[in-house]
């Protein structure tokens, strides 16, 4: 036990060495190329962050596994905008633009219904034999993904009303890269320690394989993005936070849900409504707070309501289990 202890807190300590160097490597990328820190966000920040998701997912569909590839992403899309988006709005309030208000922002709700109207075909369409993601709709997923980061590029250009963010330190290119590769690298890597030992830990309390991956597991594989958003929102780069969460998010229902069921079906047979309910209640949150914020900026209000529903939602899970 107490091994796996240091093993976690090493695990976390270069997590948050990976995270400052993605930050500054991405954030200068984004200023070589010109392109917005909210996109190098939702690409590079964000895809990479969801390498962990994507390891675990995929591991658990090879095993045949559902419970863990699903409670994995679902978990992880409430974890990241309730308690990640929250604590970063409450360090620093977070800029939103009309672009992610006209179309990132409703898209991640569009695809969250999306997955649950895959999922749950059978019980809310009565359509097909049981409730499931098959091959085919995975595959829409992949495809759907790739349509998204096309436009997303082909639009990604810095707009107009993002904050200039004045002083800060541009690197050479390669350097940059560098520094991206090596925080991914140390994030990843850092991630993985984290979630081994603390599932081994999960495990001897004796706790259920769904609460495993709908808390621990979701809770540890979002800990490059909680890292990386608390990092961003110190150096003052909110668009760089937001566009982790709603990249991450994407990425993991298209990509990561999309690569799993085209590997294996996954079953939505042990999902629980509430679950569902709290995925979608996180997504019409972002929205609800980009049209009522102050100044077009999710605020620390916003982020202390996000943050009081996930304590809810947690307390739920403890007191089913």
């Amino acid at each position: 036990m107490i091994c796996d202890i240091l093993i976690l807190l090493g695990g976390l300590c270069l997590v948050i060495l990976g995270a400052d160097w993605l930050v500054d490597g991405a954030s200068s990328i984004a200023r070589k190329a010109g392109l917005s820190e909210f996109l190098i966000g939702m690409t590079i920040v964000g895809i990479g962050t969801s390498m962990p998701e994507l390891v675990v997912s995929l591991t658990g569909a090879f095993k045949g596994s559902a419970d863990i590839a699903i409670g994995n992403v679902v978990g992880s899309n409430i974890f990241n905008v309730l308690l990640i988006l929250g604590l970063t709005a409450f360090i620093t309030p977070i800029a939103i633009t009309s672009e992610n208000k006209k179309r990132d922002i409703p898209l991640n709700i569009i695809i969250s219904l999306l997955l649950i109207g895959f999922g749950l075909q059978h019980t809310l369409f009565g359509l097909g034999h049981d409730d499931t993601i098959n091959r085919w709709e995975g595959g829409l997923f992949l495809l759907l993904f790739a349509v998204y980061m096309f436009i997303s590029f082909k639009h990604g250009k810095v707009d107009q009303e993002e904050e200039v963010q004045d002083g800060g330190k541009v690197t050479k290119i390669w350097v940059a890269i560098l520094m991206v590769l090596a925080g991914l690298a140390g994030l990843v890597f850092g991630g993985n320690l984290f979630v081994d030992s603390a599932c081994r830990i999960a495990e001897a309390a004796g706790l259920s394989q769904k609460f495993v991956a709908i808390t621990i597991l979701a809770g540890g594989t979002s800990m490059p993005e909680l890292v990386t958003c608390v990092v961003a929102a110190a150096k003052k780069k909110g668009a760089l936070a937001l566009g982790n969460i709603i990249g991450s998010n994407i990425s993991n229902i298209l990509l990561i849900l999309g690569a799993s069921a085209v590997v294996c079906p996954l079953s939505f047979q042990n999902m629980k409504a509430v679950d569902l309910g709290v995925l979608v209640v996180s997504s019409f949150a972002i929205l609800a707070s980009a049209w009522t914020g102050r100044n077009n900026k999710i605020g620390r209000g916003d982020g202390s309501a996000f943050l009081l529903i996930f304590i809810a939602y947690m307390a739920y899970l403890i007191m089913t289990i």
